[in-house]
């Protein structure tokens, strides 16, 4: 049994009397303080971690004005606070010890488009592709790019000024900032505007931080101006911490304070408000993908494509190349990027053209395809081949495959791991193929793996090491790695941080700036945050303090995660190799994943915050000695003696139900997952949380007296059969008002839907169909098995919804076949969701011999719910291994498809067109399943169009407990809502179940299965 858990991390008493102030003071946001709270902040995209004290959510300026005016009193003085988004800074920039105060749950408001005068005004929390997404429509996009768009916030954008694909035409976020409202430490407000430079000089004294900071800023931008100017690199990137060479004009007559800004990483000010320019949307858009023989080769042809007036050019390694491959987004360009025969690819250049003169743009393309043409002619320069773009949905795939590739790195099997602490290195572009040559050298000389991508138009490549955090050694080795870079880079002319800011690089600061100006730099520093409050130790401290900037070698995860048993580690991969790249705060509300971030906007309701907790749970484990893997063999191996199941029930309701245990916060986590499974294959580490939430909740409950709807849950198989003996006097006793309070006070369960009535076997009364024989089937001819189908059963289709599988049966004899009801067998998919693992591994067993039999036969096995069908692949190779056997069931679609050459070819009938809501499980484990049933729908004259749904909100019976009602309807209201709201319903298919039920309850709206809508084709043919 688990021991209960507590932890050495406890909250100041100053940082406690701090938010009860705040409280008091009128603060409307959010505050959090439990330590899951702490450490779903504590990590971000970098290999650091470092747990914070607390974590408020303001919901406006005014809030942060009284963060600032509570925080001035002498008793909070030494209260440290840090601006965060996104969460995807790769080098720990949010970072801090203090309290962070996150502005993307509340502050994330679209204030206003004026396409007029060509801007826009957000609150600082908005998503950078949320703020695409409403200018789209205006014909205007906000023209920075970066590949965490779809969670990435503006605020971290313009704190990192962050750029990315397209900067040497559209440049930085700074380029694009209009002016910004700012919240000082001290509560005063600074609204930034371009002034003259004389009237900035001419300003009264004012007894603020802003005021004060705004004249010092001035003073030391102008007078140290010709230093600056010598200083900084010639570099289209030239992230320097504050930004001293932008702030004014070429005559040094206009100021610009929000360029200090930007870039400053939150350690002058919060930034709550932006003004932004926008671009049009270009009219013509196409990309050249170019392969090469070498990365080598793509590097040194890329600034022939930079000449040839390229918007941008992309460029990606055979190591990235070859992981995208393996990954789900290979799905969506394995034809815009094919391999060319006999040739090896490995390095490609994505060279993108783009415009409002479509006949300009097209002239572009024609000349470099020509001269690419001629080099493949020559066989010069590397060059194998390469493919043209046209469209913008094809271009936007490759982009969507090269924005992964960060994430798609740290899946590189092995505990050595791609890492980012030199991975945007900055050089003049004429100089970057000798660097990365020196820099390759470097990293081979050292027996090093790594993957390599980048803007190599703009001189950064982002290259990231493969190194172990959890051995001493090789943390050594990275440091000694970041000091070799920075010489290196500084021999190229460039910088260490072309694109992803200092963070913990700080250290190297004042070596680039030089002793004077680095002086320079922290009187700026002094004058916005004399007691060093904010973000303290990154880019640089106030004068006169002893204060130090972090370091390169600061704690790192690596540090907490090596405190965790190899094999319990090995054990747990799906948790512990979370890189943070943050794919799950994906703000896409089409996008199946994570449907409870979404809804929640709460970082512990994602993979991973719940991959960190559960790190965290086996941390404090192995400090007490205890080993989760052994105690799970014992779980699975026998049934709780009688002292345990006391135990359980004293530590529930006895003298220890009030005692801590961190293991409550991680359940409390757990328990807001819907088990749809996007993360384990939509992750670009495939982060499966279903899988290690089920093995914990399996510990959890050894020590916990499980609810009784769980069993309810778990049981369900074994009572429904008995039930659909009387579903009409069932149906009746559940339908009552007073049955239905009753069901939700024990039990906690509403609106549980209604048993098939008649059902699936009376539906085929006396239908050859039930008439199941093995030895009959045995006996007959391989010829004769070839016309057969075996249909599988699952429990809440042939139980809830039974009419689905009839009409199936009656397709597959319209088709030729003759189909037969396979016996249900329970398929346990409910058990494993609540982590009844043993009870789940015995039926899973018992299920896959008796299926192993039936595959005997050679007989396609079908099932009509993709849930529980990929149960059989996914979660009985879990929990069976090599035991599962060879056995197979096919989805409806994966059965049909190989069928469609042998059938007949049917009438094209126009316009019947039909709205595809794919299951979330089915689209993300199966990626080409709606394509797939788009092709058997277009055999059958019909056409299909797939619907961008995310999760449905109902997933198994997550919809129908009272806790998750709410829950579940937000998900729903994501986008399975607004998008029926415009379709015809009675045109519109579901292949779940679940997703048929939600939409039933939400809607009164009875969805077809796609097989249906087939048969009722084949019928009217």
């Amino acid at each position: 049994m688990l021991p209960a858990l507590t932890h050495q991390d406890s909250l100041e008493p100053s940082v406690l009397s701090y938010l009860e102030a705040l409280d008091k003071a009128g603060f409307t946001g959010d505050v959090e303080h439990t330590y899951a709270s702490r450490l779903a902040v504590a990590t971000d995209n970098s290999i650091y971690q470092q747990l914070p004290q607390a974590v408020v959510f303001p919901r406006s300026n005014d809030d942060l004005e009284r963060l600032g005016k509570v925080a001035q009193s002498d008793q909070f003085k030494a209260i440290t606070f840090s601006a965060r988004g996104g969460g995807t800074g790769t080098n720990g920039q949010s970072l801090t010890p203090g309290i962070v105060v996150d502005l993307s749950r509340h502050m994330n408001q679209i204030i206003e488009v004026n396409p007029e005068e060509g801007w826009v005004k957000v609150q600082t929390g908005v998503v950078k592709d949320q703020l695409n997404d409403a200018l789209r429509p205006h014909g205007f996009f906000f023209s920075p790019d970066l590949s965490t768009s779809n969670r990435a916030t503006i605020g971290g954008m313009i704190n990192t000024d962050a750029s990315g694909q397209g900067s040497l035409k559209y440049g930085k976020t700074s380029d694009h900032v209009l002016s910004l409202k700012a919240v000082l430490v001290d509560g005063s407000v600074l609204d930034t505007e371009v002034l003259a430079a004389e009237d900035i000089q001419a300003m009264p004294e004012g007894t603020d931080l802003a005021t004060k900071a705004l004249k010092l800023s001035e003073q030391v931008c102008r007078e140290k101006r010709q230093q600056i100017l010598d200083k900084f690199p010639p570099l289209n990137r030239f992230l320097t911490g504050y930004d001293l060479q932008n702030v004014f004009d070429e005559s040094l007559t206009q100021f610009d304070i929000a360029r200090l800004l930007c870039g400053a990483e939150g350690s002058l000010a919060f930034i709550t408000e932006a003004k932004l320019n926008i671009t049009p949307i270009p009219k013509s858009r196409v990309l050249v993908n170019i392969k090469y023989d070498s990365f080598d080769s793509a590097l040194r042809n890329a600034p022939m494509m930079v000449e040839a007036q390229a918007l941008s050019v992309e460029t990606v390694d055979s190591r990235v190349l070859n992981l995208a491959k393996q990954d789900i987004v290979w799905n969506t360009v394995s034809d815009l990027i094919k391999d060319v025969p006999g040739k090896t690819m490995l390095g490609i250049n994505m060279v993108e053209y783009a415009s409002n003169d479509p006949e300009e743009n097209q002239q572009l393309v024609a000349r470099l395809c020509q001269r690419l043409d001629e080099m493949l002619d020559k066989q010069q320069s590397g060059i194998i081949g390469y493919q043209v773009c046209n469209d913008l949905a094809s271009i936007q795939k490759i982009y969507g495959m090269r924005k992964k590739a960060v994430g798609l790195l740290g899946a590189a099997k092995g505990r050595k791991k791609p890492l980012p602490f030199t991975e945007d290195t900055c050089v003049p572009p004429e100089n970057l193929a000798d660097f990365i040559a020196e820099f390759r050298q470097l990293l081979d000389d050292k027996n090093l793996s790594y993957g390599m991508f980048g803007h190599v138009d703009a001189g950064v490549l982002h290259v990231r090491p493969a190194l172990d955090m959890c051995d001493p050694e090789q943390e050594r080795l990275m440091k000694e790695i970041s000091d070799q870079v920075v010489a290196l880079v500084a021999k190229y002319g460039g910088l260490m941080w072309g694109e992803h800011g200092k963070g913990y690089r700080s250290e190297y600061g004042p070596e680039f700036f030089g002793e004077e100006l680095f002086t320079e730099l922290r009187r700026i520093k002094t004058a916005f945050d004399p007691d060093n409050r904010m973000n303290p130790g990154k880019i640089c401290t106030p004068l006169e303090s002893d204060a130090e900037l972090v370091k390169v070698d600061g704690v790192k995860r690596g540090f907490y995660d090596r405190q965790i048993p190899v094999k319990v580690r090995d054990s747990f991969k799906q948790a512990m190799e979370c890189n943070g790249n943050g794919l799950c705060f994906n703000y896409d509300t089409s996008s199946p994943m994570c449907p409870s971030m979404k809804i929640t906007a709460d970082r512990r309701h994602s993979p991973k915050g719940r991959a960190g907790l559960v790190r965290e749970w086996l941390r404090l484990l192995a400090d007490q000695g205890v080993d989760p893997v052994t105690i799970e063999k014992d779980l699975m191996a026998r049934s709780p003696s009688v002292k345990q199941i006391i135990d359980r029930w004293r530590n529930t309701f006895g003298s220890k139900r009030n005692e801590y245990d961190f293991s409550h916060e991680v359940m409390e986590a757990m328990n807001g997952c819907l088990a749809c499974k996007a993360c384990a294959s939509q992750c670009p580490i495939k982060v499966d949380v279903p899988s290690f939430r089920s093995r914990f909740m399996n510990l959890y409950y050894s020590r916990y007296q499980r609810p009784a709807k769980d069993y309810m849950v778990a049981y369900v198989e074994n009572y429904l059969p008995l039930m659909a003996k009387a579903p009409a006097m069932m149906n009746a006793i559940m339908r009552p008002k007073w049955s239905k309070a009753l069901t939700e006070k024990s039990l906690g369960y509403v609106d549980m839907p209604p048993l098939s009535v008649p059902t699936l076997l009376e539906g085929l009364d006396g239908h050859h169909a039930t008439r199941f024989d093995l030895q009959w089937l045995q006996a007959l001819s391989e010829q004769e098995r070839e016309r057969y189908v075996l249909i599988v059963q699952d429990p809440f289709t042939s139980f809830y919804d039974a009419e689905v599988v009839k009409d199936f049966v009656e397709l597959c004899e319209k088709l030729g076949k003759k189909p037969m009801l396979v016996p249900f067998k329970p398929n346990g998919k409910a058990q494993h969701v609540k982590g009844f693992l043993r009870k789940f591994a015995k039926t899973a067993a018992n299920t896959a011999e008796f299926l192993n039999q039936l595959a005997e036969l050679n007989i396609p096995m079908v099932g009509v719910d993709p849930a529980l069908v990929l149960c059989y692949r996914d979660e009985y190779n879990e929990v069976l291994a090599d035991k599962r056997g060879d056995f197979q069931v096919l989805t409806a679609h994966e059965w049909l498809l190989p069928l469609l050459p042998s059938l007949p070819d049917y009438p094209n009938r126009e316009g019947d067109n039909w709205y595809l809501f794919a299951h979330c499980t089915e689209k993300t484990k199966m990626p080409n399943a709606e394509k797939e049933w788009g092709e058997i729908f277009s055999h059958f004259g019909t056409t299909l169009m797939s619907i961008a749904v995310g999760c449905c909100g109902m997933a198994g019976t997550f919809g129908h407990e009272k806790d998750k009602l709410e829950t579940s309807r937000g998900v729903y209201n994501l986008s399975w809502q607004p998008n029926l709201e415009q379709l015809d319903p009675e045109r519109c298919m579901a292949t779940g179940y679940s997703c048929r039920s939600q939409v039933k309850r939400f809607e009164h709206i009875k969805m077809k299965h796609p097989v249906q809508v087939l048969l009722q084709v084949v019928k009217a043919a």
